[in-house]
């Protein structure tokens, strides 16, 4: 029963797991599902929603996998009934991999099909079903290879008993609980081929030469707490598992699974008493054929099967933790607040090519791009910048300057810092920050950076992406590839498939929820909405400079490739602007006015084309202010109805007077007699009340962080253990956080001290406790400047 597994397996009831099979199966979106079905999925957040499509996923394909290995076997002539209850009984790939593996094309006969194809299989059965009338040397062929002697029998039936044992669901069951109340433990060691390479290296006494050989040196020297690791694989961590994976890839490690004798010794006495207990009384010498065959069993074929089970669960909770990571860390870097309302310098900085920057006006359009030379040059020459700079920055009232955290990012800080301390800007109040410049460089040569920054240059565009990230963080990190973006860990050991999914689940859950004003948001992060694809996304661009920006959502049906499933997934994550919408119309209305000064050009006749376009008698020619909340056109009906409730109008959306009629409503009656008399749901009816009562143009990124702009500098020297700081976690991994504390080299705060009572009650059940963003409050545990490391203790998270 695959709902019953896949409940099992997500720890989701049933009744959630099939209503989620429907709706995905129906073809509606993650984001779709928790902001407008939460009745349905008992109010899951999407990453939970995401496990369950994952397992379901994974679960569908095993099922079509042994669909399509029985039919292969049977085929073949292969396929018994009893193996094909061995392999519809698989619950994992693993599992069915260890069944399937004998009877693959091309793979050598195993001892079992070589004695069953002698014809030893009837013995075998007599041996466990009437092994009172077994007789072996009445099975000898003299001349034949295998039954010449009733040692080559008795070793036959053996092998055929020992591969029966190995199948049986029953006893992989009994020897996986056993292997449960024991400590299997997981081993590391150096690999002999990197200790003999090792050797060789030093009795050569000359170090690497070539860069492959340098990075490998470099590769064994990271390794060095693996050379003699051992832990109990109950409490193994995720990124240990994900490095000593690593490192048996790159030959540098042995690993090996410790299952210890006793689980050999009890799985061969319940064997021999219970499971494979001969029906009728067995002489002694079938008796201890019998525990041969248990024996041999355990060793050629149980432990190698445990061994790979093991490292594949291991190896699976590792990714899924990492991907888990990953996810976490995307979300929180596109959810950092936006920086409004104010021109913002971007700066790339470099020593040799100069540092590259570009000013952004309030809408993030392009001012003016320069190079400037502010190293290795001489006194003169960095004077004569800095005065540019100045110039620059009062022509364009800047006082927000951003600086990629690249090359000689630390040097440029310096020299803005140094500035700043003299009052060098003044009467400008000028501030800068460090961001994480990640996959800038690989976007300003893109091909979508060079249709939307066709004049400038590469480097150029790099300082504009820099700007932008602060400005509109995720309209900005929409364009990168996630994987580019320098978040998490292990990200070439994980599935890249898997990887890839998650991500752009988040991406896509993060667009919609904060939502785009369909007149002015760019294609590329149109994309990423719930119901909208690359193609609909053009689409809606080309529409929107054809004809003229959107009046109301249900314009989206006219346009092209966007049919009822699309409009009903994308409509609640768009919105219109009315003042966006008003500017638009102005800038347009002048633009045809312009268009008609000119002479006409001689008419075309229009070329008839085929098939009929799609209707507008049904679409309404007015702008609904419930286009710009958050409100599903699905129950547009509710919000009149609750509107008529409480005495207000859509023209009343967001002001403090509708929002204390509903707060008095609601007082008076609660949410579910209120959803109750509307004939809706208690869920529907609280989006209609945020929908009515959120102010015009509300952001729910506006509840995070902002990036943290300072004047002056501190370097790592300056540090002393127990000095008390706050920062900003800058990346999260599977063994701790990374929190930028202003000295140009991020602290590390161990997991193992980021406990309970230092977290907020909200974040106590979460199992990635610190996300990049998040201001805490730490203590200097260590500094070590020739490594350049810093331990750090987590005294508290910022709120």
């Amino acid at each position: 029963n695959l709902l019953l597994v896949l409940s099992m397996q997500t720890c989701v009831e049933r009744w959630v797991c099939e209503n989620i099979i429907k709706l995905l199966r129906e073809e509606n979106t993650v984001p779709f599902m928790v902001r407008y079905r939460k009745e349905l999925i008992n109010h899951m957040d999407a990453d939970a929603v995401r496990d369950v499509q994952m397992n379901y996923e994974s679960l569908c394909s095993l099922s079509k996998k042994t669909q399509s290995i029985i039919q292969t076997l049977n085929k073949d002539g292969v396929l018994s009934n009893e193996l094909e209850w061995d392999l519809r009984s698989c619950r994992s790939a693993d599992e069915l991999d260890h069944v399937y593996s004998p009877y693959k094309k091309g793979s050598k006969l195993t001892k079992a099909r070589r004695a069953k194809a002698l014809g030893l299989e009837e013995a075998a059965s007599a041996l466990m079903d009437s092994p009172h009338t077994l007789d072996l040397s009445t099975w000898i062929k003299p001349g034949t290879e295998g039954l010449s002697t009733v040692e080559e029998v008795a070793t036959g039936v053996e092998n055929i008993l020992a591969d029966m044992i190995a199948k049986d669901p029953e006893t992989l069951t009994y020897v996986k609980t056993l292997c449960e109340r024991s400590s299997i433990t997981i081993q590391s060691s150096v690999s002999k081929t990197a200790l003999k390479e090792k050797e060789q290296e030093k009795a050569a006494q000359a170090p690497p030469k070539t860069k492959a050989e340098q990075n490998k040196s470099k590769d064994f020297d990271k390794f060095h707490l693996y050379f003699d690791f051992t832990c109990n694989v109950q409490r193994i961590q995720p990124h240990q598992t994900l490095a000593i994976n690593r490192g048996e890839s790159l030959k540098i490690l042995s690993v090996k699974v410790n299952v210890p004798d006793r689980v050999k010794t009890d799985f061969t006495t319940w064997c021999i008493n219970n499971r494979w207990r001969p029906k009728t009384f067995a002489r002694g010498e079938l008796i201890a054929l019998i525990r041969n065959a248990v024996e041999d069993s355990f060793k050629r074929l149980i432990l190698p099967f445990l061994t790979r089970s093991y490292r594949t669960k291991l190896t699976c909770a590792a990714e899924k933790e990492s991907i888990a990571m990953f996810a976490r860390n995307l979300r929180t870097i596109l959810l950092v607040g936006p920086v409004r309302g104010c021109v913002i310098m971007g700066v790339d900085p470099g020593f040799r090519h100069g540092c590259k920057i570009a000013i952004l006006s309030q809408t993030s359009q392009i001012q003016h791009t320069d190079v400037l030379y502010l190293h290795n040059s001489g006194f003169a020459t960095r004077q004569k910048e800095a005065e540019k700079l100045r110039y620059l920055l009062l022509k364009h009232s800047c006082t927000k300057v951003v600086i990629g955290n690249g090359t000689a990012c630390r040097e440029t800080e310096s020299f803005f810092s140094d500035l700043i301390a003299r009052r060098f800007f003044h009467p400008l109040d000028v501030s800068y920050c460090i961001t994480n410049e990640a996959g800038a460089s690989i976007y300003s040569v893109s091909p979508e950076a060079v249709k939307e920054m066709p004049e400038l240059d590469p480097n150029l565009r790099s300082a504009v992406s820099i700007g932008r990230r602060v400005q509109d963080p995720l309209a900005e990190l929409v364009k990168i590839d996630p994987k580019h973006l320098g978040i998490g860990t292990y990200q070439h050991d994980v599935s890249s498939g898997a990887l890839k999914a998650s991500l752009d689940g988040v991406v896509q859950e993060c667009v919609s929820f904060v939502g785009v004003d369909i007149n002015i948001c760019s294609e590329m992060l149109m994309r990423h909405v719930a119901g909208l694809s690359a193609g609909r996304a053009r689409s809606i661009a080309e529409w929107r400079e054809q004809k003229g920006p959107f009046i109301n959502r249900e314009q989206l049906k006219l346009v092209k490739g966007v049919g009822p499933k699309s409009y009903q997934q994308c409509a609640g994550f768009i919105r219109l602007n009315p003042q966006t919408l008003h500017s638009i119309f102005f800038f347009f209305s002048n633009s045809m006015k312009a268009s008609c000064d000119q002479p006409a050009a001689p008419e075309e006749k229009p070329v008839a084309k085929k098939g009929k376009g799609k209707s507008t008698a049904n679409v309404p020619p007015s702008f609904n202010p419930l286009d710009q909340t958050c409100i599903h056109p699905e129950s547009y009906h509710v919000a009149q109805k609750f509107l008529a409730l409480v005495g207000g109008s859509v023209d009343q959306i967001g002001s403090a007077g509708l929002r204390g009629c509903v707060e008095s409503k609601v007082r008076a009656s609660s949410v579910e007699d209120l959803a109750s008399t509307l004939q809706t749901t208690p869920e529907t009816l609280k989006l209609v009340i945020d929908g009515l009562t959120q102010p015009p143009g509300f952001d729910i990124r506006q509840n995070f962080g902002q990036a943290d702009f300072k004047r002056g500098i501190v370097s790592m020297n300056d540090l002393r253990v127990g000095t008390v700081l706050t920062g900003r976690v800058d990346n999260t991994t599977l063994f701790g956080a990374f929190v930028d504390i202003g000295v140009g080299r991020s602290g590390l705060i161990h997991k193992s001290k980021i406990t309970m009572d230092k977290l907020p009650v909200s974040q106590r059940r979460r199992s990635l406790a610190l996300g990049p963003g998040e201001r805490v409050e730490v203590r200097v545990l260590d500094v070590d400047t020739e490594r350049g490391r810093i331990s750090l203790d987590l005294i508290r998270v910022l709120q």
